[in-house]
């Protein structure tokens, strides 16, 4: 990580059960896979994350992944 890009996104899919999932970024629509060694916090469906990109073996995938928190008005 350390002097990664932030990058925000959508959680596609998380099967917690199986620890793993996919996230769309936010600009480009590009899909990241994420496994929950790589979340600080727990995931699911439709939350709003921050995260970085590190190259895996299968591909770039989504690390230090962190829902955004909501902003109460």
């Amino acid at each position: 990580m350390g002097n990664s890009v932030t990058f925000s996104g959508k959680v596609k899919f998380f099967i917690q059960e199986k620890g793993f999932g996919f996230i769309t970024e936010s600009v480009t629509k590009a899909e990241y896979f994420v496994h929950y060694s790589n979340t600080l916090d727990k995931i699911l469906a439709d939350d709003e994350v921050e995260f970085e990109v590190e190259e895996g073996s299968r591909g770039p995938k989504a690390v230090g992944v962190k829902r955004k928190k909501e902003i109460k008005k």
